[in-house]
């Protein structure tokens, strides 16, 4: 290991160890909620707090984008000759908290408890924004200079979908120009054995409303002679799976990739425990895709799911009435090689071909569409990224996948051509997006050294 990191660097992060966990904790306090126009004057905080931050280590070209939605901040330094260039992504935006009545502690005021800190926006993701620029200033005030060219992009409402990214790279394009994307977003599978992800998966959103009476009618009056709109609903929702679990959308499936030997070959080597999983969420057993793993169902494979499903009185005790409408709200998740605009009118076509004749049908995509993102198993970073987590941690790291979806994988590669790789110490044990978010003392620590490591480490690939 080089002394200017292991001496030099980590040196620095261990002396200013403690105020760097206070600085980390007063980014926490500031609530900047994206979701709440009530709380925009807080995401800016957030927003000048990190642009300030930036400024005061030394980094340069300092800017806080404004571009019709949450503000992003920018800043690089681009003085290493030769070397590659990174730009480094995080968001600084958090979930709402409610309910508040859950919180064991008042969500933006920190409280540390068994070695975690407890918190809205502790984990997710201002753990990763922080410890990323601890690092980049240990380098700054041990060195005064970065081991590769460096750019900064930290967002305020990827929380909602990140609506002004599509704005910014068209604006920005030629500030985000680089060789890879380091997201400090996302997460870990385990505390203590560290993965790598090679994938997310895409996504889009559709909503249908069936319609079977112009109004509510008297079930008495009328039932038996009019359609009933929830009943109707329930089997053309269920047309849209085999009873195997596969779903029935005429090409649902078109462009998706056959699991490969080396695909195989990487989950296996995840230490994935199928029994704790199913008692850890409480489910009755697996469903799905007839031969095929939980991993692969979770993590490469495209999904039609339905969200929410209602018609008629959803309140207490009774009511003799027969329901004229029912709703449906649909997610399908996607891996590459399908497109969401195609899968999405796929499903729409589904919906209409399989509608009954006594009822009408209105279909609107709710927006939020994103693409699936993979990259290259033989990328030059994943190594030297494996390499920096298996020092940290002193095992060799596995291969993960994302079941979820982060739209800035797919944008950056579409738009800027650049490949992203998670480097963030989150894992999913920590309750983000719900009440109480917590963070571990000792992931704060491991990411701090592996963010110090893992610069030099990308210089040289």
């Amino acid at each position: 290991m080089d002394a200017r990191v292991t001496d030099g660097v980590e040196g620095w992060i261990a002396k200013n160890r403690d105020a760097l966990w206070n600085d980390y904790l007063d980014l926490v306090r500031i609530p900047s909620v994206s979701a709440k126009p009530d709380h925009a004057q807080h995401v800016q905080r957030a927003a000048e707090w990190v642009a300030e931050r930036c400024r005061r280590m030394g980094l340069e070209n300092v800017e806080v984008w404004q571009e019709g939605g949450q503000p992003a901040v920018y800043a690089d330094w681009l003085h290493a000759d030769g070397a590659p260039t990174i730009v480094i992504y995080a968001h600084f935006d958090v979930q709402p908290p409610e309910p508040l009545e859950l919180w064991t502690t008042p969500p933006f005021e920190p409280t540390l408890r068994n070695n975690r800190v407890y918190a809205r926006g502790a984990s997710d993701d201002k753990a990763g924004l922080f410890i990323s620029l601890a690092a980049l200033e240990a380098w700054m005030r041990t060195e005064g200079r970065l081991p590769c060219n460096v750019r900064v992009f930290y967002e305020g409402e990827e929380e909602i979908g990140s609506p002004s990214l599509t704005r910014i790279l068209a604006k920005h394009k030629s500030k985000l120009k680089g060789d890879l994307v380091l997201s400090a977003d996302g997460g870990m599978l385990f505390e203590d054995k560290p993965d790598v992800s090679l994938s997310t998966r895409g996504i889009c959103k559709l909503e249908a409303i069936l319609r079977t009476a112009a109004k509510d009618l008297h079930s008495g009056s009328f039932g038996g002679a009019i359609a009933n709109a929830p009943l109707l609903m329930a089997r053309l929702v269920a047309t849209l799976h085999h009873e195997d679990g596969r779903v029935a959308v005429a090409n649902f499936y078109d462009g998706v990739r056959e699991t490969t030997d080396r695909d195989r070959a990487d989950l296996a080597a995840v230490p994935f425990d199928e029994t704790t999983f199913w008692r850890e969420i409480g489910a009755h057993g697996i469903w799905g895709e007839p031969n095929r793993s939980v991993l692969e169902k979770i993590w490469l494979r495209p999904t039609l799911e339905i969200n929410g499903l209602w018609g008629g009185y959803q309140g207490e005790g009774s009511k003799t009435v027969l329901p004229c409408e029912a709703h449906v709200k649909i997610t399908c998740r996607l891996v590459a090689g399908q497109d969401p605009a195609k899968v999405a009118a796929a499903v729409e076509a589904h919906l209409r071909a399989h509608c009954p004749e006594l009822a009408t049908l209105e279909i609107k995509s709710t927006g939020g569409g994103a693409g699936a993102y993979e990259i290259a198993t033989d990328h030059p970073a994943l190594a030297a990224i494996e390499g920096v987590l298996e020092d940290v941690y002193g095992v060799k790291p596995f291969r993960s996948r994302l079941g979820g979806t982060l739209p800035l994988c797919a944008q950056f590669k579409s738009e800027l051509g650049l490949d992203t790789i998670p480097m963030a110490f989150s894992t999913g044990d920590e309750d983000y997006h719900a009440p109480n978010e917590f963070f571990r003392v000792a992931s704060f620590d491991r990411g701090l050294k592996a963010w110090a490591r893992v610069l030099p480490a990308l210089a040289r690939i």
